[in-house]
């Protein structure tokens, strides 16, 4: 089905859920954060993410900022940490922006003790008045306890996301992420019996010692267990920067083009059984609300990746989490022990941001556009000659066409599109060690 062109995809590129890229945050000073509030109506539509960076076993793959939850001294001061800068975030606000959904993402939320999240829970409700907002949480199965499926049962979760990987046993003791298939099921069951609507499955090809028929046997698990959504990733192997990494052996991993099939045979078999491609990675069920926001031009690309959330502004709450403001992106203080510092002191705990150009903007609609729809307007910018010189390498292989108005993605190129969107990046430099494959 796809036409592998390796020479196009050598270079690494980011994921592009944001524009420009982490990679060009710096340092900013203590009043860059409070000045993305400034452009905060009253009903702003917001939206919350939550970072727990804690995890109750650090699988090696995992390039998350997270650490392990057996400390709970640390665990319940980070708590109350983020306690703290909820009432400050919220101060901040001075009542401005209609809160319209939360995540909770890390790391695992469920590392937390029940208890303590629930009096999150509550604290975020009324620090924001956000009684009515939709609420969404990843989840790691092997930590779901009875405790915790009261929780979700109790609180408006209507999204659920799920780590999984794999279901092959001995890929799962090569990523030291041991979960059986039973465990999944279970859970599965709990969840829809707790009236989650929509159940993401996170998945991922490359792993090391998969085959091309261990992957095929995750996906025909992962298809009779009817998720709404499926998001397929591939492994990332940076054991230079991500030193849990070194524990994989390296000549264990697919090669390049071995992954490129891995890909398209996911693909292949997850359009087979009824799921809408929402741009390359991520596959969803016709009615679910991720598929309609694809079908109907309303997908966008945020720093939780493809998402249907439509709001203006989203607020990033935790170490490390990111703040999507309307002409700049702020993330937070890293090292949770400076985090804890900074919060703690009831002060806004953003160490790093950049702000948006027009040209920014300019080039970020269409990365989006391209990774979305598969189709971007230029809007009276075309592009440069840089940027055409960067595109004709696709152009030629008839990938894509490239006019005065507009780019077009053909059917094929989806492999290749988020190395098409890194033509648009004025930012961009080749940097393997610094980003993922393309594929």
């Amino acid at each position: 089905m796809w036409r592998y062109y390796p020479e196009l995809l050598s270079s690494a590129v980011p994921r592009y859920t944001s524009y420009p890229t982490a990679a060009e945050f710096r340092p900013v000073e203590a009043g860059f954060h409070a000045e993305g509030f400034s452009g905060i109506a009253a009903e702003t539509a917001l939206s919350l993410y939550l970072h727990i960076p804690y995890c109750d076993a650090i699988c090696w793959y995992c390039g998350c900022n997270t650490g392990a939850a057996g400390h709970r001294q640390r665990l319940g001061a980070y708590m109350q940490a983020l306690d703290r800068e909820i009432g400050t975030v919220a101060r901040t606000l001075q009542g401005r922006g209609r809160v319209r959904s939360i995540a909770f993402g890390g790391g695992s939320p469920n590392a937390v003790p029940p208890i303590a999240f629930v009096r999150l829970l509550e604290r975020l409700t009324l620090a924001f008045r956000a009684l009515d907002a939709e609420m969404a949480i990843e989840l790691d199965p092997r930590s779901y306890t009875p405790e915790w499926e009261r929780i979700v049962a109790m609180a408006p979760f209507r999204r659920v996301s799920l780590g999984v990987q794999t279901f092959a046993p001995h890929v799962q003791a090569a990523i030291g992420r041991v979960q059986p298939l039973d465990e999944i099921k279970r859970t599965v069951d709990s969840l829809r019996g707790a009236g989650v609507r929509s159940l993401n499955f996170d998945l991922m090809y490359g792993l090391p010692e998969q085959t091309d028929d261990d992957l095929a046997a995750t996906l025909e698990d992962a298809i009779r267990l009817a998720p709404d959504r499926i998001a397929l990733f591939g492994y990332a192997h940076l054991p230079s920067r991500i030193p849990r990494q070194r524990r994989i052996d390296g000549t264990h991993l697919p090669g390049a083009e071995a992954r490129f099939r891995m890909a398209e045979r996911g693909y292949e078999m997850l359009v087979a059984a009824g799921y809408q491609p929402i741009g390359f990675d991520h596959f969803a069920l016709p009615d679910d609300s991720m598929a309609r926001a694809a079908a109907n031009g309303r997908l966008r690309r945020n720093f939780q990746g493809f998402t249907d959330d439509e709001s203006a502004v989203l607020l990033g709450l935790g170490a490390t989490a990111i703040s999507s403001f309307s002409d700049r992106f702020v993330q937070n203080e890293k090292n949770v022990g400076r985090y804890r510092g900074l919060a703690g002191d009831g002060k806004l705990t953003g160490a790093l941001g950049v702000c948006r150009t027009d040209d920014d903007r300019r080039r970020g609609a269409i990365i989006e556009a391209i990774l979305c729809g598969g189709w971007a307007p230029f809007e009276g910018h075309p592009p440069d000659a840089d940027t055409r010189g960067r595109l004709q390498p696709f152009v030629d292989r008839g990938l894509c066409s490239v006019g005065e108005n507009a780019i077009s993605l053909k059917d094929d190129a989806l492999p290749y599109a988020r190395a098409i969107a890194a033509c648009f990046d004025a930012y961009r430099h080749p940097d393997a060690q610094r980003f993922s494959s393309a594929i």
